[in-house]
C-alpha cells in the first residue's frame, strides 16, 4: 500500500521538496506513511479480524490510487458525498478497460491474496493485546521520526495541504469517518437546540456598539503592551481606556476548536465540536434577543459560528478593497460606519483576523510594517534563523497593533451616540522554535503555554456601561475562553436566571427598568 498505491503522494511531495536537498525529509515521510497504514491496520483489528481489515484497505487503497491518477483527484468528503448519492451510468463511465485493470493489480488481486496462507486462530483478547502493542509502537516510531525534521514537518503539515490529500489510504479512511460521523450528527438534529430561553434586554436609554476582533495565532507574551522587550504593540500602549488581561488561556490549539468553543455555553473541558451544530451558540442569543449581529472574516471562515447570522468574506478582493496581493485585516472596516448609520437597536461586530498564521509570517503584513529584520521570506522554517522567525512574527504582532488602533478609532467616531466597546482575543498562541517545536496544533494537554497563552485586550468608550473598576480588578484573574460568552450577553445587559456575572471578564452598571426605552 505505501509503495504501490502512493505514487501521487510521493511525487508531489518531491516536486515540493527536490530529492537532492531533503532526501532524509523524504524518506523520513515515507517510513512516516508505513507507519500511519500500520496503525492503521492495528485500529482496525481492535474491531475485527486482521484478514478483513487488510482486505478492505487494500481494496480502498487500490480504488483511490487508480482514481487518483486516472483523474488527479483525491477521494475526500466531498467526493465521498458524490460517490454516494451518483447514480449507476455515472459510475460506469468512470469505471474504464484501464480503470479496471490497475483496479485488479492494485486492490483485488492483493486483498485475494491475504486470504491465502493459513492462519493460527486468536481469542478477541489476544488480538487485542497484539494490535495495542502494534498501535503503541507506531505511534512512537512515528514521534522518533517526526523529531528530527520538526522545523521541515512543520511547514510540510501547513503549507502543503494538497500533497497530504494524496496519503492512501490515510486520507480517505478519514475522510470516511468525518462523512459517517456528520451524516450521524445531521440525522439526529432536525432542530438547533435553544439556549438561554428566558434572555431578554430590559428597556433602558442608551445603545451598544461593540465590536469584538478574533485574533489569530498571537501569544500573550510577544506583546510589547503585556511587557515583552521589544515595543511591538506603540499604539495600544497609548490607548488610556485600554486593559489588558494577564492571565487568559485558549479552548484549544487551533482555529478549528478554539472559535466554536469561546462562542459556545459549553466549557471547554466539555467542548465538543458539533455542539455549534447543534445548539444556539452567543451569536444566535443575542440576534434573538434583538442585537445585530455582523461577522466578517478575513481568516477561514467561522467554523460554523456565523451559520445564522450575518456573515461577509474578506479573505479575497472582490469584497475586500486592501489586497496586495495578501488581503489585509484593515480592509474589515471597510464601509464598516455605513453599516452602522444604517442599523438601529444595539450593534455587535466581530472582525476575524488573518492575523500572525504562519508559518509565512512575512506574508501578514504590509512592507512598511517590516520594523524587525532580517525577517524569515519563507515558509519553510527551517531555511531561516531562529532571529529571522521572530523577526517576521514579531512584525505581524505590530501590523494587529495598528490594527487595533483602527478599530478603536472607528469606534471612537460613534462614543457620542453609542456605549462603545472592543473585545479583542487571540484563538490560540504559536510556537516560534522552542524546543524544536514549531507552529501551533498540539494536543491541549501536551501543548506548551505560547500555544495556549493568549492575550485578551478590553477598550471601553466614554459612556460604556461596563464598569472599568472591575475590568482593572479582574485582568489578573486566570480565565479560559469560557469568559467570553458570559461577558458578551453583560456587554449588551442580557438578563437570564443562568447568568453569572463572577464567570464573566467585567460587569456592568445596573440601570433602572423604568427609565425611557433604548434609542
Amino acid at each position: 500500500m505505501t509503495l504501490a498505491c502512493n505514487s501521487a503522494l510521493f511525487g508531489s511531495l518531491t516536486d515540493a521538496y527536490p530529492f537532492t536537498q531533503y532526501a532524509g525529509f523524504v524518506l523520513s515521510v515515507g517510513a512516516l506513511q508505513w507507519l500511519c497504514t500500520c496503525l492503521l491496520i492495528a485500529l482496525g483489528t481492535w474491531l475485527l479480524p486482521l484478514r478483513p481489515v487488510l482486505s478492505a484497505l487494500l481494496l480502498l487503497a487500490g480504488a483511490c490510487a487508480v482514481f487518483d491518477r486516472a483523474y488527479g483527484s483525491v477521494v475526500d468528503i466531498t467526493m465521498i458525498q458524490n460517490v454516494v448519492e451518483t447514480d449507476l451510468a455515472e459510475v460506469a463511465e468512470l469505471v474504464t478497460l484501464r480503470f479496471a485493470i490497475e483496479f485488479l493489480l492494485l486492490g483485488v488481486l492483493p486483498a485475494l491474496l491475504v486470504w491465502g496462507p493459513p492462519v493460527r486462530r486468536t481469542s478477541i483478547m489476544e488480538r487485542t493485546r497484539t494490535a495495542g502493542a502494534a498501535a503503541l509502537l507506531a505511534v512512537i516510531g512515528c514521534v522518533v521520526l517526526i523529531l528530527p525534521f520538526s522545523a521541515e514537518y512543520a511547514s510540510f503539515f501547513r503549507e502543503h495541504k494538497s500533497v497530504r490529500l494524496h496519503s492512501n489510504p490515510i486520507y480517505p479512511v478519514y475522510s470516511l469517518g468525518v462523512y459517517a460521523h456528520d451524516q450521524v450528527i445531521g440525522g439526529s438534529s432536525s432542530e438547533l437546540a435553544v439556549s438561554l430561553a428566558d434572555a431578554r434586554i430590559p428597556e433602558h436609554p442608551g445603545r451598544e456598539l461593540i465590536v469584538m476582533v478574533v485574533g489569530e495565532t498571537a501569544r500573550w507574551d510577544r506583546f510589547g503592551i503585556n511587557g515583552y522587550g521589544r515595543n511591538t504593540t506603540p499604539r495600544l500602549m497609548a490607548e488610556p481606556r485600554l486593559t489588558t488581561y494577564a492571565n487568559v488561556s485558549s479552548c484549544g490549539t487551533t482555529t478549528a476548536i478554539s472559535v466554536p468553543c469561546m462562542f459556545s455555553f459549553t466549557t471547554s473541558r466539555a467542548f465538543d465540536q458539533h455542539d455549534i451544530l447543534t445548539r444556539e451558540n452567543v451569536l444566535d442569543v443575542l440576534q434573538r434577543v434583538g442585537v445585530n449581529v455582523l461577522w466578517r472574516d478575513n481568516n477561514s471562515g467561522s467554523k460554523g459560528v456565523a451559520a445564522r447570522v450575518a456573515f461577509e468574506d474578506f479573505s479575497n478582493e472582490d469584497r475586500n478593497p486592501v489586497c496586495d496581493p495578501e488581503c489585509r485585516d484593515i480592509g474589515m472596516l471597510d464601509e464598516l460606519d455605513a453599516y452602522v448609520d444604517a442599523h438601529g437597536g444595539d450593534i455587535l461586530i466581530i472582525l476575524h483576523q488573518k492575523g500572525s498564521h504562519g508559518p509565512a509570517y512575512h506574508q501578514r503584513y504590509p512592507a512598511a510594517f517590516e520594523r524587525f529584520t532580517p525577517a524569515c521570506r519563507s515558509a519553510e522554517l527551517s531555511a531561516c534563523t531562529a532571529e529571522a522567525v521572530n523577526n517576521a512574527y514579531d512584525n505581524t504582532i505590530l501590523y494587529t497593533d495598528f490594527f487595533l488602533s483602527q478599530v478603536i478609532d472607528f469606534l471612537k467616531r460613534h462614543d457620542a451616540e453609542f456605549e462603545t466597546a472592543m473585545l479583542y482575543v487571540s484563538d490560540h498562541g504559536e510556537s516560534l522554535g522552542e524546543h524544536g517545536v514549531y507552529l501551533h496544533g498540539l494536543p491541549r494537554l501536551l501543548a506548551p503555554a505560547s500555544q495556549t497563552h493568549v492575550p485578551l485586550l478590553l477598550w471601553t468608550g466614554q459612556h460604556s456601561s461596563i464598569l472599568k473598576h472591575t475590568v482593572d480588578a479582574r485582568s489578573q484573574q486566570a480565565f479560559s475562553h469560557d469568559a467570553i460568552s458570559p461577558s458578551l450577553l453583560l456587554a449588551f445587559e442580557v438578563e437570564e436566571t443562568q447568568l453569572d456575572d463572577a464567570s464573566a471578564l467585567f460587569s456592568v452598571e445596573e440601570h433602572d427598568e423604568a427609565a425611557p426605552p433604548k434609542g
